[in-house]
């Protein structure tokens, strides 16, 4: 039998995911979106049917808008929201997305009780926390929720470590840990070109600006689209981590993980270093940080809390 993967919103990131995904052949796929949508999801779902004999792929995509097709779901990505607009910020997006995700969740656990649910919506780390909350409450264990923030941050980070040295992205190695938005902590001491720190093969000014960007790197995509909020790389992000769920891969990857004294920090979800495999978060890894970056962590974390303050339970 094949894998089955959900993706509940057929938007930009969405219907990105569900094209990286197709393509790796990964699992049939569903993509679901609102009954106000009507027949989109339907639309590119076939779109992307039509797409396999170009590109070699034979996976099955549905769309639809009813719950009751996402039952027996391996994996679900959640992607479902408002996105930033110019100007908005996460904490914005709060109180919008919380009625969202809090009606996604109940679905989720009604249909598909057994999937590992994967949240990208902003502002992530809150969004998966609230996630996780409702899920609990109906027996989701916490390994099997988490978020989707540091695939993403590092990928961009990546992405700039290669254009400055002028080298290709498959030598770079990045790892952002911390909560996904201005106060991320890209680690530099442990984000390497061909193995090599980055602090050796540039200058202080130079990582500086490059961790800076990082930070930015979600408004930098959305002051340059103008109308919207990226969505090539937040899919492939999220297909990296599927393909690791599902063929039990044991990928150290940061992600959005729920924590329970790690990293000195109790009840939230915040970006660390895990192992990704069949059961989800199958392990956190807890690397030893210097002072000034478990000071960088204390003052992401402190953000992060600051959002989810805003939650109404």
């Amino acid at each position: 039998m094949r894998n089955k993967i959900t993706i509940i919103g057929a938007g930009f990131v969405g219907a990105t995911t569900a094209h990286w995904l197709a393509e790796r052949e990964l699992g049939d796929i569903v993509l679901l979106d609102i009954p106000a949508t009507e027949t989109m999801p339907k639309g590119k779902a076939l779109d992307l049917m039509e797409a396999g004999p170009v590109l070699g792929y034979d996976t099955n995509v549905t769309g639809t808008t009813d719950y009751a097709d996402i039952k027996d779901s391996d994996v679900v990505v959640v992607t479902a929201g408002v996105a930033r607009k110019p100007g908005m910020t996460r904490e914005d997006l709060v109180g919008i997305n919380q009625k969202i995700i809090t009606d996604v969740a109940n679905n989720i656990a009604a249909s598909a009780p057994n999937a590992i649910v994967i949240i990208v919506t902003n502002p992530l780390d809150t969004m998966t926390f609230l996630a996780y909350k409702v899920l609990s409450a109906k027996g989701f264990p916490k390994n099997r929720v988490m978020g989707q923030a540091g695939v993403l941050d590092s990928a961009r980070m990546r992405t700039f470590m290669a254009m400055e040295m002028g080298v290709s992205v498959e030598n770079t190695h990045a790892f952002v840990l911390g909560g996904h938005g201005d106060e991320m902590v890209p680690l530099t001491r442990y984000s390497t070109i061909a193995g090599i720190p980055m602090t050796e093969l540039m200058p202080k000014e130079r990582v500086d600006a490059i961790v800076q960007r990082t930070r930015q790197g979600g408004a930098e995509i959305v002051n340059l689209l103008k109308t919207g909020s990226a969505y090539y790389a937040p899919g492939a992000s999220v297909a990296e981590m599927v393909e690791a769920i599902l063929k039990d891969k044991k990928l150290i990857r940061p992600c959005a993980a729920y924590l329970d004294g790690e990293y000195g920090l109790t009840d939230m979800y915040f970006g660390v270093p895990v192992v990704l495999g069949r059961n989800g978060v199958e392990k956190i890894i807890e690397v030893t940080l210097t002072d000034d970056e478990a000071a960088m962590m204390n003052k992401s974390a402190e953000l992060v809390k600051g959002t989810m303050s805003a939650l109404k339970f």
